[in-house]
């Protein structure tokens, strides 16, 4: 692991958060995915869900983009409660972008098809389209690949392809599930450093981000937590996580070492 973040943003103004999750409780028939969750999303910030499979870490997420409601709590974006709030009114009225683990291109167009079919959908100003399209294929670095097919890109420019097009409509929450997933160690490095680079060109987005890769996520993000058994049994920064008693029985182990 290079712990390539050359900062962390350490305090968060009190009272001014993005999204909370206040007392959310949440049950597939007799199991429970989650039992009683609360967190805050601050303003600027990169926050990291650690966890083991099936822990609930992307069922997180899809109650926050509202794929799914849950039993009991309340989700906020802002000071509004959106537990009632239809998916495409979270994404468009409060500005979410969701890189999933898996797809959110389409296959069989071309990089730049891709661009024009999401863009129609989240910017209205037809003349604005093309402007953010370039923008965005310049700062991924992604033109000598505008004409292939998305089934053809390798997968570090898939990925780069699906952040952007997350990107699109400028969100103030990016929402990241696993995007390191099957990818080598230097498209890792690349993915890092984008998202790094997001957070200081673009302070006013905040990035929530879930990974298994304990390490390479730390090095990034400002804040974490980690969930086990439905519960966030640890959260604060990378230090503070890597030295908690609770993470190391539960998740870590006694071996683990951050730096």
């Amino acid at each position: 692991m290079s712990a390539i973040k050359s900062f962390r943003i350490k305090k968060f103004k009190k009272n001014i958060q993005v999204a909370s999750f206040k007392n959310i409780s949440l049950s597939y028939g007799e199991r429970k995915i989650l039992n009683n969750i609360n967190f805050d999303l601050y303003p600027g910030e990169i926050l990291g869900l650690l966890g083991p499979n099936g822990v609930g870490k992307t069922t997180l997420f899809y109650l926050l983009l509202g794929l799914i409601k849950p039993n009991s709590g309340q989700i906020f974006i802002g000071s509004r409660n959106i537990n009632d709030y239809p998916i495409y009114l979270r994404t468009r009225k409060f500005k979410m972008g969701y890189v999933p683990q898996y797809g959110g291109y389409f296959h069989d167009l071309t990089l730049i098809e891709n661009f024009k079919a999401i863009a129609e959908i989240v910017i209205e100003e037809k003349g604005a389209r093309n402007s953010k399209i370039e923008e965005l294929i310049i700062k991924f670095e992604l033109d000598d690949v505008r004409e292939i097919k998305a089934k053809f890109l390798s997968g570090g420019q898939r990925r780069k392809l699906v952040i952007c097009l997350a990107l699109l409509g400028n969100p103030k929450i990016l929402i990241c599930d696993e995007i390191f997933a099957a990818l080598d160690v230097l498209s890792i490095q690349m993915l890092k450093k984008i998202l790094i680079n997001l957070q200081k060109e673009q302070p006013d987005i905040s990035i929530i981000i879930c990974e298994h890769q304990a390490r390479e996520l730390l090095s990034m993000v400002d804040r974490a937590m980690i969930l086990s058994k439905g519960r966030i049994i640890a959260k604060g920064t990378p230090t503070e996580l890597a030295n908690n008693q609770n993470a190391r029985a539960e998740y870590f182990g006694d071996s683990f070492k951050f730096n």
